[in-house]
């Protein structure tokens, strides 16, 4: 909406310089050539309203997917920065290292088909606790992702969903079984 907005000013602010411009006969267009420049300007931004709307992400579903495993990376540090045990410590850093480049690998082949993701959220931070709530956060990360994976159907994006849960399960069987 802003860019709209900004868009929407400078042509207002174009016009008022032209109009300045003419009235002092220090511009020499036709009138013609500026609405013609006008009418191309309009052509731009109507194509980019269009854009928006067509890349506006309707799929809540992959959203929650995508943001959860964002926020996964985010969470898996403070508890590697939280916790007091060297294996939990290694665990948590080979999981939010690893993390990335797949959930950027989601991301980048979904909006390459379906376009932009404009509605990113947030999730609520929470502090270390215990090994046992560490373990069930991935558990319920993949709790998530089992729930909303079929909210894209494409087999690459699903094989790259499967990357995430075999990265997330190799985190759980450290934090469970390595000392």
């Amino acid at each position: 909406m802003n860019k709209n907005k900004n868009k929407k000013m400078e042509k207002d602010l174009t016009k008022k310089l032209y109009e300045e411009l003419k009235k002092r006969n220090l511009f020499e267009e036709d009138d013609d050539d500026f609405e013609n420049e006008e009418k191309e300007v309009d052509d731009v931004e109507n194509q980019d309203e269009m854009d928006d709307s067509e890349s506006l992400d309707s799929n809540d579903e992959f959203c929650d997917l995508v943001c959860n495993i964002l926020h996964s990376r985010t969470q898996a540090h403070v508890f590697h920065l939280q916790t007091k045990s060297f294996a939990e410590h290694k665990a948590l850093n080979d999981y939010y290292d690893g993390i990335v480049p797949l959930f950027d690998g989601i991301v980048e082949s979904y909006q390459g088909k379906y376009g932009i993701i404009k509605t990113y959220k947030t999730i609520k931070i929470e502090q270390y606790k215990n090994k046992q709530k560490t373990i069930k956060f991935f558990e319920n990360l993949l709790e998530t992702i089992e729930n909303t994976r079929d909210s894209v159907d494409d087999s690459f994006i699903q094989n790259q969903i499967d990357t995430v849960q075999e990265l997330t399960n190799s985190t759980i069987y450290k934090l469970k079984f390595l000392n």
